[in-house]
């Protein structure tokens, strides 16, 4: 017969595992939700990730391509100078947004096609552009 001590350890040390447990999984499933993944406009069109999916669009501001919608409604063209997608935004757009310039959108793929932002950053100087934008004009003019 097993002393109660010992039950009492191992009740204690399976108690202890299955709260380690219960914790690690609420926040890998945290993480999952909050993760978002960057696409350049050639690579969504290519994978088509889905609707769901929180992603971050990079690349430049196509010249010509900023609309003005009703209040602070925007559409916008984003390109890798490969493809282009459209974006669509709903709230101020930063002060150094600009057509030719830099920007991550993130958000999610609508239905038609369409980016809808929940987010857009611009580039904050004339000689920065975020590493993910940078890498992914240089692999879409090279292809």
């Amino acid at each position: 017969m097993i002393p109660k001590k010992r039950n009492a350890r191992l009740f204690a040390i399976a108690l202890f595992g299955l709260a380690l447990s219960m914790a690690a999984y609420l926040v890998f499933s945290a993480l999952r939700q909050n993760i978002s993944f960057f696409y350049s406009p050639a690579e969504l069109a290519q994978e088509a990730p889905g609707t769901a999916r929180k992603l971050r669009l990079g690349g430049m501001v196509e010249k010509g391509s900023l609309e003005r919608l009703d209040g602070l409604n925007v559409r916008f063209r984003v390109t890798d100078f490969k493809r282009s997608i459209t974006v669509r935004y709903d709230k101020i757009l930063p002060d150094l947004f600009r057509e030719g310039q830099g920007v991550i959108a993130e958000g999610h793929l609508a239905q038609n096609g369409e980016f809808i932002a929940s987010r857009v950053l611009a580039k904050h100087d004339e000689n920065y552009m975020p590493p993910e934008v940078g890498k992914a004009l240089d692999k879409a003019k090279t292809e």
